[in-house]
């Protein structure tokens, strides 16, 4: 996709001038909030909206023109979109029928795709009489019975409780590892964009804010919105007050400064974010941490597989600290007084946007 734009009133621009390569093999995610840009994306891509302006190029040709059927990529909806009056085999068998193939292949196809989504012996049952983790399976084994290049999916997961979208999570996984399947997905479950993909397209307002591995947008966000939509942090907005060899001091606005590292050129004087994990935060930090406060905890909460807190710094600033699960000796109670830090190396000051 090259210079891709979209508008549908002639004004603004739904995606501006995006440029985006999908390796083969790859699963791609499309990440962002509602309105950012990542649907309308996918559309132009399957050929169901057409660009304003800019090319889409598949094995070096052009196909922005081509209709959506003579694209040949299989593409999976929320909705599963089966045909109701159709057998869960028939609806697997569509896509082979629209493209003539000789029947002799096509009870073959679709055995093989039905074993690939585990519903064996369920091909003469109706979309009605399946749950819907079933219905999300045969909708995948139509798109992928015709053996396409390129599997498009728009929030297939969307409609599941979180159960069942965990173990659909898990089966997509294997199929796009066993198959060696080329996948653009969109989503906006974070969650689901870091179980699931090789890399992650971050969008906001039409373009991509990062793109990269789902660890490194974790770990390193390129900017306050990524920082902020991916994953949980705690932020706080700046100046930044002094500049050493490896490190920028920034004053947040409460009143309290911070040591952090900054991974874009910084001046003096420039507004930034600080952004820093609840994992990376500690209470009772070691003193080799650059970052400590006096602060008072606000509230615990067991979640299972961790406890977490939110604690208030004299400031007035709120942090929240993950603390894990496993060797803590005292939970800190709500109303005590401690000390809670961070190292700077995990201190990101950021571009707010």
């Amino acid at each position: 996709m090259v210079g891709l734009r979209k508008s549908y009133d002639g004004s603004s621009f739904a995606v501006d001038d995006l440029n985006l390569s999908v390796l083969s093999g790859e699963f791609l995610t499309l990440l962002g909030p509602s309105g950012s840009g990542k649907t309308t994306t996918l559309m132009m891509l399957a050929g169901f909206e057409q660009p304003t302006a800019g090319a889409i190029y598949f094995d070096g040709r052009s196909i922005e023109d081509l209709p959506p059927h003579k694209r040949n990529f299989g593409m999976v909806f929320q909705n599963y979109a089966l045909f109701p009056h159709l057998s869960v085999a028939d609806n697997v068998s569509f896509p082979l029928s629209v493209r003539k193939m000789p029947k002799s292949d096509v009870g073959r196809r679709v055995a093989r795709a039905l074993d690939m989504v585990q519903l064996v012996g369920l091909g003469g049952r109706y979309p009605a009489q399946l749950s819907g983790g079933q219905q999300q399976r045969v909708a995948l084994a139509r798109a992928l019975v015709f053996e396409p290049r390129l599997v498009l999916m728009d929030e297939p997961l969307g409609a599941l409780d979180k159960r069942l979208r965990e173990q659909m999570q898990l089966e997509i996984k294997r199929l796009h590892r066993e198959l060696e399947l080329t996948v653009v997905y969109v989503t906006h479950d974070q969650v689901e964009a870091m179980v699931l993909s090789d890399r992650v397209a971050v969008f906001h307002r039409g373009h991509i804010r990062q793109l990269d591995t789902p660890r490194a947008i974790h770990e390193e966000p390129a900017n306050g919105f990524v920082a902020q939509f991916v994953g949980e942090t705690n932020c706080a907005q700046g100046t930044v007050e002094a500049i050493g060899s490896s490190d920028v001091r920034l004053l947040l606005d409460g009143g309290v400064a911070v040591i952090g590292v900054s991974r874009r050129p910084t001046r003096v004087g420039d507004r930034k974010l600080m952004t820093v994990r609840p994992e990376r935060v500690r209470i009772h930090p070691p003193s080799s941490f650059e970052n400590a406060f006096a602060a008072v905890v606000e509230e615990t909460t067991y979640l299972g597989d961790r406890l977490v807190a939110v604690l208030r710094l004299s400031s007035g600033m709120p942090v929240n600290v993950d603390l894990g699960i496993d060797g803590l000796d005292q939970i800190p109670l709500r109303g005590q007084s401690v000390t809670v830090g961070w190292p700077a190396r995990h201190c990101l000051i950021l571009d707010p946007e």
